[in-house]
């Protein structure tokens, strides 16, 4: 997974950047991996939460815009183009791509959804989890990526909608100043920027919700691995960790009303 999402990212990036990559005491390679490269490793010494590791990300990260991956993902033909399109205009400074688990519409994410389930269940069955079939998989669903993004592009163009995929969120130093860093008391903290950005934006006006640019299109392999886990996932800070609902209990009316897709 990890050699595929650096080919992807070096293949379709046009703009300089530099790669962070914060590993949690990894023990199958995956650190010498990333290191070899060229990425900026942060080694951790344990595991720790989703939100304590973007904001270790964005303390080393030198430049402005920020891009948070997941590592199991196919990237468009110069999406980091057509991000800094975006990025900064019109108060847009949190944004997501669209994938085959959040499209356009709910016309789109449903089909992708339904397409990608009857792709990867067969090909897992017969080959397992590896590179063969992750490839397997993503020519199954495509055929020439290039030219599914392409058309994504010409149909939705920078067109945004409310709402985000979780396994790619961008988002300027801008954006920080005014909803401040990931929250590290919140696992879900996709979801709780979403709201904060939605808070903000109904308080000041000042900055739009988390949204999607419907035509900047991810691919997003999704938890292919996590049936392989033996024990639930520990986090070092989860002593830290809140429920949802402790924080966003009274307004989950916004979240469902504004992420609903239509």
């Amino acid at each position: 997974m990890n050699e595929i999402f650096i080919d992807s990212l070096r293949k379709n990036t046009s703009n300089p950047y530099e790669l962070i990559i914060i590993d949690n005491n990894s023990t199958d390679g995956s650190r010498e991996l990333f290191e070899k490269a060229g990425a900026i490793v942060i080694h951790n010494d344990a595991n720790y939460s989703y939100p304590y590791c973007q904001n270790q990300g964005i303390e080393r990260a030198k430049y402005d815009v920020l891009a948070f991956f997941n590592n199991d993902i196919m990237l468009s033909k110069d999406w980091d183009v057509h991000l800094l399109k975006v990025l900064g205009k019109d108060n847009y400074d949190v944004v997501s791509f669209a994938s085959n688990d959040r499209g356009a519409n709910l016309r789109e994410t449903k089909s992708s959804e339904f397409r990608w389930k009857w792709i990867k269940y067969p090909v897992l069955t017969l080959f397992g989890v590896s590179k063969f079939s992750l490839k397997l998989m993503f020519k199954l669903m495509y055929g020439s990526w290039d030219k599914y993004c392409a058309k994504k592009l010409r149909q939705h163009g920078y067109a945004m909608g409310e709402g985000f995929s979780g396994s790619v969120i961008a988002m300027n130093r801008r954006a920080i100043e005014k909803v401040g860093l990931w929250d590290e008391s919140m696992q879900g903290a996709d979801f709780d920027l979403y709201g904060r950005t939605k808070l903000r934006n109904m308080k000041y006006g000042d900055i739009q919700p988390l949204s999607i640019i419907a035509g900047v299109y991810q691919h997003h392999f999704g938890r292919l691995t996590a049936k392989s886990r033996k024990k639930p996932v520990q986090f070092s800070d989860a002593h830290v960790l809140r429920p949802f609902d402790e924080k966003w209990g009274a307004q989950r009316e916004m979240f469902t009303n504004g992420l609903t897709q239509k």
